[in-house]
């Protein structure tokens, strides 16, 4: 799974950092399992109906928290007023990490708790349109990873969806993590390259992708 010509950590835009093969093939395989696990129950992975009548194209699960347009609760009062999977320590234990190796600063992660994370299932002709995550009442950093097809990830500005933005390839195994000035750059996922992921991750194709986030609201 490595590169044959070594991708270097990038800073896309300040506190926007692109870490490629961050994850290795284990904890990918990992990841996949436990996606598989969140997908099924309690509340299943589903493509998430927009206010407007219309339905994203990706697949969605959430861990801690559900979202949904524009909110967070924890009960899935959309799909089967169920309450979500819990979020694991573990994986706040890999976001804390992720943090401190993009930024390359151990003090990054002092109080970087992550309590939920949105897992979207790129499958087909899925796409995700440029957006913010601003539904969260704290602005700590985004923690990304991907794994499978490698997509375009288009990260923008602050102001609008509209140019200037960067496109990066994400491949099966990066990080990428936005927070400071670029917390709230609008962002999404025009592209996406089918048949470029390795089975090894164990997932046969389409693309998973984890956002790790704290959403700062008190629980119940």
């Amino acid at each position: 799974m490595g590169a044959l010509i070594p991708r270097p950590r990038t800073e896309i835009a300040p506190g926007a950092v692109h870490v490629p093969g961050w994850l290795g093939a284990q904890r990918q395989r990992e990841l996949v399992a436990a996606c598989r696990s969140w997908a099924s129950s309690p509340v299943p992975i589903r493509h998430t109906r927009l206010p407007g009548g219309g339905v994203m194209s990706v697949q969605t699960v959430c861990i801690g928290w559900h979202w949904q347009p524009y909110r967070y609760s924890r009960i899935a009062h959309d799909v089967n007023d169920q309450r979500v999977a819990p979020f694991p320590d573990w994986l706040a234990d890999l976001g804390r990490q992720a943090l401190i190796d993009a930024y390359q600063d151990p003090q990054a992660a002092s109080a970087y708790d992550p309590d939920t994370a949105l897992i979207n299932f790129y499958e087909g002709q899925a796409r995700m349109g440029m957006h913010q995550d601003k539904d969260e009442r704290c602005d700590a950093p985004v923690v990304s990873l991907s794994i499978g097809d490698t997509c375009v990830f288009r990260f923008g500005n602050t102001e609008s969806r509209n140019k200037p933005y960067t496109d990066v390839e994400l491949e099966s195994g990066d990080l990428f993590v936005f927070g400071g000035p670029s917390r709230f750059a609008y962002h999404g996922v025009p592209r996406v390259f089918p048949g470029t992921g390795d089975p090894i991750t164990g997932l046969a194709s389409g693309r998973l992708n984890l956002t790790l986030r704290m959403t700062g609201l008190a629980d119940w």
